[in-house]
């Protein structure tokens, strides 16, 4: 496997590793924090970080005006909206029902993808392999499906709002943002996001209830520096190189992640239902990748041929 091909197999398991801890973290911090003040601390966090890393790097930070565009859509429909609907959720609808709902994030990738690319194939195996994993999730989870639809309709709502908008910025920066940096392309935003829902959550939050616990110090630092700094440079990067329906399946991993740390690090049990859909994720995944893998497989026979 070349060094390019081995950085993105890594990259991908990272994030997927990262995203897993996430939602963990998350609910971590909403116990003493308010969603929209967590959000904008985190981020505005982050955007330090990232500015230090541009300084030291001496990384340009793209200013014309496309560049500028694409600063604020990332700002509002990958940071603002769909954060502070998904911290708001998990105050609502269990971590397991947001994975599932969270979970279709990919199908919104395909929709969009046709839109942006029309002459690009998604193709029988990408579209099978999504819905093997989308069912292979449902089995996962088939056990917390029950909740009270009167105190929970809006909490769900708003994840697939967050997964759909999600999906729209993951093919417009694909399509428009070759050019950006990973790196500095999320600093703009970050800072934007941090200037807004900081103040935004000490005005129409219960500022009251905030309290600087352990819980709440970690869940910040983590999810600003792993959980934000470096698993959206990795991921933005890795947009670059794949396929980006390919890159959207790393959602139906970050659930089986979760439940692998829930049982190593909270002593949970593992059921039938974990293995038998997690099984199923893979496969889809598999199935979605059969065409570069079966490429990948003719370059070595090749190789070996020579």
């Amino acid at each position: 496997m070349s060094g390019e091909k081995s950085k993105i197999v890594l990259g991908y398991i990272l994030i997927c590793l990262i995203w897993g801890s996430t939602w963990i973290a998350i609910k971590m911090g909403l116990d003493t924090l308010t969603p929209m003040f967590a959000i904008g601390l985190r981020l505005l966090i982050a955007s330090v970080i990232l500015f230090s890393i541009i300084r030291f790097k001496n990384i340009e930070l793209l200013t014309d005006t496309q560049s500028l565009k694409l600063y604020l859509f990332m700002s509002i429909f990958s940071y603002i909206i769909p954060f502070t609907l998904v911290y708001w959720a998990e105050q609502f609808v269990p971590t397991g029902l947001t994975s599932i709902l969270f979970a279709i994030f990919p199908f919104w990738v395909i929709i969009f993808s046709r839109i942006a690319f029309p002459k690009e194939k998604v193709g029988i195996y990408k579209l099978f392999g999504v819905i093997l994993g989308f069912v292979g999730i449902a089995i996962i989870f088939k056990d917390e499906l029950s909740f009270d639809f009167g105190n929970s309709t809006l909490g769900l709502m708003a994840v697939i709002i967050s997964a759909i908008m999600q999906g729209g910025v993951a093919v417009v920066i694909k399509k428009y943002g070759k050019k950006l940096n990973p790196v500095s392309m999320n600093f703009v935003p970050f800072l934007l996001t941090g200037i807004v829902l900081l103040p935004a959550g000490l005005v129409f939050e219960d500022s009251s209830i905030l309290a600087y616990s352990n819980n709440a110090l970690f869940s910040i630092l983590y999810l600003s520096t792993v959980g934000t700094v470096v698993v959206f440079t990795v991921y933005y990067w890795l947009l670059k190189r794949i396929n980006v329906v390919i890159l959207s399946l790393s959602s139906f991993i970050t659930p089986i992640i979760a439940i692998l740390l829930g049982w190593f690090f909270l002593n949970e049990k593992l059921n039938a239902n974990h293995f038998v859909g997690s099984s199923l994720v893979l496969i889809g995944i598999l199935f979605a990748n059969f065409r570069g893998l079966l490429n990948y497989y003719k370059e070595v026979n090749k190789i070996r041929n020579v």
